[in-house]
């Protein structure tokens, strides 16, 4: 279980770290803005510095997340390597999924992005709540 744990904190990681890139990279191309559901390239230049700032949310979550998983993987059972490494992956997925769910609370038209945003993280924490109530 810890290891599923350690896979879906990964993927959620590097997700959140694609999507900033996105939101603070190249948010101003079509093909960026149109994926967020803008009407122009005006659209996406007034939405510009919000994006910019969004992204970095992003980006520190995953960064949290890929040391966890790392302080897990790579320390002794009990050590405060591990239970840091745990308190991150709890703590950064924790706060994706609630993001996601607030998404999916904005309008329907946005459950399919806290779905996709929101299943990883939900299944690195639900996982790593059994494995270190097992362990």
């Amino acid at each position: 279980m810890i290891l599923a744990s350690l896979l879906f904190a990964f993927i959620a990681a590097a997700l959140h770290a694609y999507i900033f890139t996105m939101e603070s990279v190249t948010w101003t191309r079509p093909a960026t803005w149109k994926r967020f559901g803008l009407n122009s390239q005006a659209d996406a230049e007034t939405t510009k510095p919000l994006a910019y700032n969004q992204g970095f949310y992003n980006l520190f979550l995953a960064v949290g997340a890929f040391i966890g998983v790392g302080c897990v993987a790579f320390g002794a059972v009990g050590s405060a390597q591990h239970v840091v490494g745990w308190t991150l992956i709890f703590s950064c997925c924790g706060s994706m999924l609630l993001a996601a769910a607030v998404l999916a609370l904005t309008g329907r038209k946005y459950l399919r992005a806290a779905v996709l945003q929101g299943t990883t993280p939900f299944l690195a924490v639900v996982l790593g709540i059994l494995a270190v109530a097992a362990g």
